[in-house]
């Protein structure tokens, strides 16, 4: 990009063969086919064919593909048919999600259709923002939101906030001058304006140099698209399970189809024992029960404000440790509000102000009465400074228009950022008075007076002391200070000049700040207790973000505050080593936000990223978890969020953290019923197989257990609800496995209990015959792992957790057993599954024995239970005592 900020603005338009009457028609349309249209490139979308055909690239799903293909080697058609109905159900409910995070997001983008304003052919014409091409004159005045680069060529006092691009809350004054420097940075471009700021004062010309991809956005666009998704934990766990149960299932499925062989049995019943015991081991259901859970979680999160784009993001967000925060507009209310008034020698909360007293009157309508900005019905419009002046008056019963009508203008000079002051003239109290406002070591050297509860009186040196004391006190709380003062006139015939601008009389100091959001000091202090890390990471002054740290809990003792220079000094390994004890980075650029976020990751933490601003984008691609703002964030953010806030509520990240700890919890629980379930199966037709004797079970039979009794139960667990101390256990590490060598032992020693009772009843039905043997083994299996659905609810007993706390358990659990009872006694269904008819004694032992696994493993859990809780209280007896102790 050519730099027009060191280019006369004359150089620049005759650059585009233009006028400040705009371009003829032959020019836009030249234009406008060499630069296009001013948008941003979006990726491709993909159709509906390749997100389909993308489901079937997790592996779980090929084992599944794989055993589908061994199904119909053998010529067993309806275990090939009901697997393929498996992958194709599981492929289409990804495809579903994705195409429904799609529609959330363009109704998003459809909540604005900006416009902009410009000059073609000496004419003023409003267009869509879409259609604006370099060597167009753009208009801007207060309130538009600017839509693309351009060199200021006509200024009167425009202010601009770039914050979107920058991060920085406050204004800028913008010039029409040639700046004659090389290189500079984006924020100190005074003469030029970018495509995503607001115009917050004042008014001006623009000739446009970039649009579209050629902008400063653009240019972030770009940068996005060289950072590289990230795997969230599960997805890892998940892979690395089915690459180890995929091994597992080969090298068993072998030995087991050599065994047979070696035995004796024919080629065709080896490979179906082969068969069987791969459908036994293989969690057919898997794959679509932690999509439908993940599904079922981002349903109840957008009902809580947060959109999923990416179902795995749901998982993700319970492992986060570490969530980096931008400032403005998402910790604070992107609004400066008024803090504290100083007058009389008296500081005051704004609120408080008592307009009974003369000299807080003068001062409170002074901040009115010199100010260019409105606000009425939500409807905000110039410099969020001089706004929350005039929302100050709101809140004293004083309307900006009223009183504006009452004392009007009688001359002005208009705020300019060398002199920094802003005046204007009035008839106040029957008297000219010259109210002026500005930086406050600009105005105290000039004034001679002051205003006093007993009248004006020389300002003395205890008075310019009490006041330097005070603005430093407020300046190091991170306020926004303004001082005002006033001049008399004799008559208002003269105009306003500069060399008016001194012997005031001093009214006082106006102090304000862009506070938090009411819930974000609460959200961080549940983000520590979870054991994540917050930190805040903004353009805005260090003072400033370190007040507002400080305030909601971010910044504490012994932690850092540093800015983007002392950042720009550090190696990638200094950041790396001293990141952990940083809480705050200010004045940064977003290639220093990418670097925080690869620091923290390269030490295995899972980071979430949060932002609504186009400086926001590259790091919350980079993060694990990229998390947009709704309302206030830019399509560049949003694209590049897995996850995007509706409400821009900080504290909807907490929520949406919990959802995901439980949501994993539900997996995780899933998991191991259906694991335990098949370890089970396994462990039956291992048995059988050593011992030489007929197949417990058929393929069709582990087939109707694992896809259509075991999933019921699984989705129920997945349903389970939130536990309220979910948010005191510390996240899990990024390598952390989903399958704990606590958890395997578990699976493997309630596998083994189900198995021995399903050999039991399979042993009695062998003394009729095999028909009977395999029914009673098939029938106990599926209804014992049924009721292990009440098992696989949580890790305590079921009495802790409420027996009837998840009416979904009861639901599949009711399902589970009409669908069993219809295979067992529907004649054309004991035909299509073979199995044989059994009489009412073998019925009863079925259940015998399928609910004999339970109720052991309800005993072991109530006595676990009683355990931890004789331990806590004991624990809390100790510490009774040693406090106690300490008291004494």
């Amino acid at each position: 990009m050519k730099k027009y900020f060191s280019m006369p603005y004359e150089e620049v338009l005759n650059e585009f063969n233009v006028t400040s009457e705009g371009l003829s028609e032959k020019q836009l349309k030249d234009n406008l086919e060499k630069y296009g249209l001013n948008q941003l490139t979006e990726k491709k979308k993909q159709t509906v064919l390749q997100v389909f055909i993308s489901q079937f690239k997790d592996l779980l799903v090929l084992i599944l593909i794989a055993a589908a293909i061994i199904s119909a080697i053998t010529g067993n058609l309806e275990s090939t048919l009901v697997i393929i109905a498996v992958i194709v159900l599981n492929a289409l409910l990804g495809t579903v999600q994705h195409f429904k995070a799609e529609q959330s997001l363009d109704s998003l983008k459809a909540l604005s259709s900006p416009c902009a304003k410009v000059y073609r052919n000496g004419h003023k014409v409003e267009i869509p923002s879409k259609e604006l091409v370099p060597g167009d004159i753009l208009i801007l005045e207060a309130g538009d939101m600017i839509s693309a680069d351009g060199r200021i060529i006509q200024n009167f006092s425009l202010q601009v906030n770039e914050s979107s691009l920058t991060g920085e809350s406050e204004s800028v004054d913008k010039i029409v001058d040639i700046i004659e420097k090389e290189e500079i940075a984006l924020g100190d471009q005074k003469n030029m304006v970018f495509s995503g700021s607001l115009v917050t004062y004042g008014r001006a010309l623009v000739v446009v140099t970039g649009t579209g991809m050629n902008t400063e956005i653009g240019k972030i666009a770009n940068l996005m698209e060289e950072t590289q998704e990230k795997q969230t934990p599960l997805q890892v766990s998940l892979d690395d399970f089915s690459k180890k149960l995929a091994i597992g299932i080969f090298i068993v499925c072998i030995l087991v189809f050599a065994l047979s062989l070696y035995r004796g049995t024919a080629l065709l019943d080896s490979l179906m024992f082969a068969v069987a015991l791969a459908v036994a081991a293989i969690p057919e259901a898997l794959s679509s029960i932690v999509t439908i859970v993940l599904a079922l979680g981002t349903q109840k999160m957008a009902k809580e404000n947060a959109i999923v784009k990416k179902l795995r993001a749901v998982e993700g967000l319970g492992s986060v440790s570490v969530i980096c925060s931008d400032k403005t507009g998402t910790l604070t209310q992107n609004k400066m509000t008024v803090k504290k008034i100083y007058f009389d020698n008296k500081l005051v909360d704004g609120e408080e102000c008592d307009l009974n007293d003369e000299v807080a009157k003068y001062l409170v309508n002074a901040s009115i009465l010199c100010n260019d900005s409105t606000s009425k019905d939500g409807v905000e419009i110039g410099d969020p400074t001089e706004v929350a002046l005039v929302n100050l008056g709101h809140k004293l019963s004083i309307e900006e228009l009223d009183l504006r009508k009452t004392y009007g203008r009688l001359g002005e000079i208009p705020f300019d950022s060398d002199r920094k002051l802003m005046s204007t003239l009035h008839n106040f109290d029957n008297k000219y008075l010259m109210f002026t406002k500005g930086a406050f070591d600009v105005l105290l050297d000039r004034i001679v007076k002051i205003k006093t509860s007993s009248g004006v009186r020389d300002i003395t040196y205890e008075d310019k002391q009490n006041i330097i004391n005070t603005n430093k006190q407020l300046s190091q709380s991170g306020l926004r200070v303004l001082a005002f003062a006033y001049k008399e006139f004799e008559t208002a015939d003269n105009a306003l000049t500069l060399e008016h601008e001194n012997g005031y009389t001093f009214l006082g100091l106006i102090s304000m700040i862009d506070p938090p959001r009411e819930e974000s000091a609460e959200a961080v202090r549940d983000c520590i207790t979870a054991g994540i890390k917050p930190v805040m990471i903004t353009g805005d002054h260090k003072i400033t973000a370190s007040a507002i740290a400080k305030q909601i809990g971010i910044l504490q003792d012994g932690d850092r505050a540093i800015e983007g220079v002392e950042l720009e000094k550090m190696t990638d390994d200094e950041l790396r080593e001293n990141v952990e004890h940083i809480s705050v980075y200010a004045r940064v650029s977003p290639e220093h936000k990418i670097r925080i976020v690869r620091a923290w990751q390269e030490r295995d933490e899972i980071v979430a990223m949060t932002g609504d601003g186009v400086n926001d984008a590259p790091a919350l691609k980079q993060a694990d978890i990229g998390i947009a703002m709704g309302i206030t964030g830019t399509e560049v953010s949003k694209d590049a969020a897995s996850v995007i806030l509706t409400d821009d509520n900080f504290a909807t990240i907490v929520k949406s953290v919990a959802n995901g700890r439980n949501i994993y919890k539900n997996i995780k629980n899933s998991i191991k019923f259906l694991l335990s379930g098949n370890a089970s199966g396994i462990l039956s037709v291992l048995y059988a197989s050593i011992m030489a004797l007929p197949m417990p079970f058929h393929a069709v039979h582990l087939l109707f257990i694992n896809l259509l009794t075991d999933s019921l139960p699984a989705i129920a667990i997945g349903m389970e609800k939130s536990q309220k101390d979910l948010l005191k256990d510390k996240p899990r590490g990024r390598n952390s496995s989903i399958l704990s060598k606590d958890l395997i032992t578990e699976i493997a020693l309630e596998g083994l209990v189900i198995s021995i009772f399903t050999l039991a009843a399979f042993h009695m039905g062998l003394k009729v015959n095999d028909a009977v043997g395999s029914t009673m083994a098939f029938a106990t299996l599926c209804l014992a792992r049924l009721f292990h659905g009440f098992n696989c609810r949580g890790d305590k007993s079921i009495f802790s957790i409420g027996l009837f706390s998840n009416r979904y358990s009861w639901m599949a659990f009711g399902v589970g057993l009409l669908l069993l009872n219809a295979v067992l006694f529907l004649p054309f269904m004991q035909s299509l599954f073979e199995v044989s008819a059994l009489t009412g004694p073998q019925v009863g032992y079925i259940y015998l024995f399928a609910f004999l696994p339970t109720v052991i493993i309800q005993v072991v859990k109530v006595i676990r239970d009683l355990v931890s809780s004789n331990k806590s209280s004991s624990e809390n007896i100790v510490e009774e005592k040693n406090d106690i102790s300490k008291v004494a």
